[in-house]
């Protein structure tokens, strides 16, 4: 699945009031007229994108994925509507087979393509799960008009993939075997191969079981949150294309939990996620959100905000929804509850919505994981106002102790090396970044117990009124070892961060730090203003681990200012205050 970072941005109070409508309203979620035009419309901009020599779409350095356009397009040569003028299109089924072609032109003789990156990086030889499930779909809906020859060249490279995928790919559950069974299921029904039906059917079967009751998957411990939705629009498809109401429910849960961890502008709540930190960007949905009232609910709510943003659903997402979508009656999200609290039935998260204020709390914690994908749970607690949006938390990382709520020990330990493609993950002796306890005090203010070895450490939140919130954190100091709470705050990049000392910093590609004497008494920055302890530094871009670029590198967007508070033997606690300036 493809991650965009995208900086943390100014969220009009007009978001959050079309989220609360929304929810309020009654009504039908009703798609199908709307996408076929939005569909048509995109079919000439997706064409600008292939070269008619080779086959290839896209822009910059060719990889397999580009060829996922020629779903949308088939999807789009094959609806008949009054508002498509693309059914049946004889130049649009030509482009259709290009595409194809390119695809088996690059395969090997196994039936994979090398993973590439728009980066230039290589990854190995991969059965690209979104490609062969938009090539097995396309080919589904234009076979039958294909020349005879150029038919048989398609049939015989995706049968070859889909023996591979048979034989090596669906060993245990996850999203990428997840997406790749649902393939395999609509390339059984092409093909009259019953056996990887039944294959699919029984690997769906233990997708559902892997969920949560909470609605969630997990790859390690806890909730995954953006690749939920990749196992929502797997299992969504399947059912689609089968019927299998065994899986209806885990749709419904999973729909239930995406209304719970969604943000009032309509981003998604990284507190809780084990894989991705925060992204501003607004998930509209999939076709999996379609099946019950409770995810039509959601998919309204996110429709809405989207429109009023002047953001549109890409046209891989629209062509899904106009072949395998459902219309019907909906069931409001909770959002249009502004006094709120949320509890996860495993009492391990927590959200607390009191007027403009959103509040997640995350009690999810293992030790640290030597795989990439698997960030720490480092970071536990993230804050959002309707006026500035989210202001602290971020998600998690690895390599990065300065992400974490508190640290024990020397933070320098820990940290990523340049060019490093394969680094330990795990922190030596001498810091302690991650607790190795936590508890979720859900009294008002709710707030977070943890445990860091001999240290006990405390976090509480406390809305006053819509524009002011205190944050109060608590530390013991028995080990010896340096203890210091960590304040993550969003970046508004090339935007300026002032302090009541007089100065003024922006927020870009130059890093700086603030003493506590260059701070003074409080920061601002974004709309919002934050006091500061006396002896707490400030720094400027703290940089997580990218586990999407081959050596980890990250850029200055994807960083966090980090406000650092020490703990002493005379200073155990601080009450920071956070007010909204606009």
């Amino acid at each position: 699945m493809e991650r965009h970072f995208v900086l943390a941005a100014i969220v009009p109070l007009v978001m959050c009031a079309v989220v609360r409508n929304c929810a309020e309203a009654s009504t039908d979620f009703k798609f199908k007229e709307d996408f076929i035009r939005k569909l048509a419309h995109d079919v000439p901009l997706i064409l600008k994108k292939q070269d008619p020599k080779t086959g290839r779409f896209g822009t910059g350095i060719w990889i397999v994925n580009d060829q996922n356009a020629i779903y949308p397009l088939a999807v789009a040569w094959a609806t008949e509507s009054k508002d498509n003028p693309y059914y049946h299109d004889p130049k649009l089924l030509d482009a259709i087979m290009a595409g194809g072609d390119a695809l088996i032109e690059d395969m090997d003789s196994t039936g994979q393509w090398e993973f590439r990156k728009k980066d230039g990086s290589t990854w190995g030889q991969t059965y690209m799960p979104w490609t062969y499930s938009r090539w097995i779909r396309a080919f589904g809906l234009i076979k039958d008009s294909m020349p005879p020859e150029r038919r048989k060249r398609w049939e015989k490279a995706i049968l070859l993939g889909c023996d591979g995928i048979s034989t090596t790919q669906l060993k245990h559950v996850q999203n990428i075997p997840a997406h790749q069974a649902m393939a395999l299921y609509r390339a059984g029904q092409i093909f009259n191969r019953k056996d990887w039906c039944e294959q699919a059917k029984e690997f769906m079967k233990k997708v559902v079981a892997e969920q949560d009751p909470g609605g969630f998957w997990t790859e390690n411990y806890g909730p995954v949150v953006m690749y939920n939705f990749v196992y929502v629009d797997a299992l969504g498809t399947y059912y689609a294309m089968s019927r299998d109401e065994t899986v209806r429910p885990a749709l419904e849960r999973a729909a239930e939990f995406h209304a719970a961890f969604t943000y009032p502008d309509g981003s998604k709540v990284e507190t809780v996620d084990e894989r991705n930190p925060y992204q501003s960007s607004i998930v509209f949905g999939n076709v999996g959100f379609s099946f019950t009232p409770e995810g039509r609910g959601y998919l309204q709510q996110q429709l809405e905000i989207l429109k009023h943003k002047g953001k549109g659903i890409d046209p891989d997402n629209i062509a899904n929804f106009i072949l395998y979508g459902e219309e019907g009656p909906i069931s409001p999200t909770p959002a249009a509850d502004r006094n709120r609290t949320f509890e996860s039935i495993d009492h391990k998260s927590l959200i607390r919505r009191k007027g403009d204020w959103f509040i997640c709390l995350s009690a999810y914690h293992c030790p640290v994981v030597e795989r990439r994908w698997i960030q720490d749970r480092q970071n536990l607690v993230s804050i959002f106002n309707d006026r500035c949006g989210l202001i602290i938390g971020g998600g998690n990382t690895k390599l990065q102790p300065l992400w974490s709520n508190f640290t024990v020990g020397d933070t320098s330990l820990l940290h990523h090396k340049p060019g490093d493609t394969d680094p330990v993950f795990t922190p030596p002796a001498g810091l302690l970044h991650i607790p190795s306890g936590a508890v979720i005090e859900k009294m008002d203010p709710p707030g977070l117990m943890l445990r860091y070895g001999e240290e006990q450490c405390e976090i509480r939140v406390e809305p006053v009124d819509d524009t002011t919130l205190m944050l109060r954190l608590r530390a013991t100091i028995k080990s010896g070892l340096p203890v210091a709470a960590h304040i993550t705050l969003l970046p508004h990049f090339d935007k300026p961060l002032r302090t009541q000392a007089g100065v003024e910093k922006i927020v870009g590609k130059d890093s700086f730090t603030l003493s506590s004497k260059d701070m003074g008494e409080w920061i601002e920055h974004g709309g919002w203003r934050l006091t500061v302890p006396e002896g707490a530094t400030l720094s400027w871009p703290v940089l997580p681990h990218d586990p999407y670029t081959k050596d980890g590198h990250s850029e200055p967007g994807e960083g966090r200012i980090v406000l650092t508070a020490p703990f002493t033997a005379d200073k155990m606690e601080y009450t920071l205050t956070l007010k909204i300036m606009k």
